[in-house]
């Protein structure tokens, strides 16, 4: 029971994983304003909104199921965002018909730059998620598997950084972005991700807690080839 409820929760987190990352990557063309109570104004792309929530789940799955569980959710979002483009890159070619709501110019403007957004997503997807998982792991092991939201502030924070810097150093590259707005923009997402991580950090403690109490048992390999074969 305890194995069955183990690759449910490891399914779900990957699920909710791969829909975040390709979500976001559908609708980072819209940019909004976000206030911060009467403080500050954010404007940041909507795909980064909820972004920061994929390195919660990994820090959980690192967390319970380790390192090659972690990479390979991170490679399976990978791959549907692969799948993603492809059929994008296919419908796009495909004629509207004269009484379609969406005409292929509405179309191609919303998604035509789909394939620009997937590679430099995909490069900050893997090279910062990999270094998040790496960095938790680091310091989970120098404290000796204590002080839990240390592992996780410090790993998401630095990793999220380097996301950020890539994506919007990519897109303003190829001209997706305005390159004049590629400080303000990495700075803008980049603070609300900090913000958002520091008060997510209950969240992941909360979830932490609640797994344990579950009683989940870690998915061997071995037991994993055995059921696969």
């Amino acid at each position: 029971m305890r194995q069955l409820h183990s690759y449910k929760l490891y399914s779900t987190l990957c699920t909710l994983f791969v829909v975040l990352i390709t979500i976001g990557n559908l609708i980072y063309k819209k940019f909004v304003f976000l206030p911060l109570f009467s403080f500050y104004t954010f404007e940041i792309s909507v795909g980064a909104v909820l972004y920061p929530l994929t390195f919660l789940i990994t820090d959980l799955i690192v967390e319970f199921y380790g390192k090659s569980k972690a990479e390979f959710c991170v490679t399976l979002a990978i791959f549907a965002n692969i799948l993603t483009l492809l059929i994008i890159m296919f419908t796009n070619q495909l004629n509207a018909t004269t009484w379609s709501t969406i005409d292929n110019s509405t179309f191609n403007k919303v998604f035509g730059l789909y394939g620009v957004s997937f590679f430099s997503s995909i490069i900050a997807c893997y090279i910062s998620q990999i270094i998040d998982i790496r960095i938790y792991l680091w310091i989970k092991k120098v404290t000796n598997g204590k002080f839990l939201w240390l592992r996780n502030n410090v790993s998401t924070s630095f990793s999220l950084f380097i996301d950020t810097f890539i994506v919007v150093g990519i897109l303003a590259i190829f001209g997706v972005l305005p390159f004049d707005k590629i400080t303000v923009l990495i700075i803008n997402s980049y603070i609300y991700k900090l913000f958002f991580t520091i008060c997510s950090t209950p969240i992941f403690c909360f979830s932490v807690m609640v797994i344990k109490r579950m009683n989940i048992k870690k998915i061997s390999v071995s037991v994993l080839n055995r059921n696969i074969c």
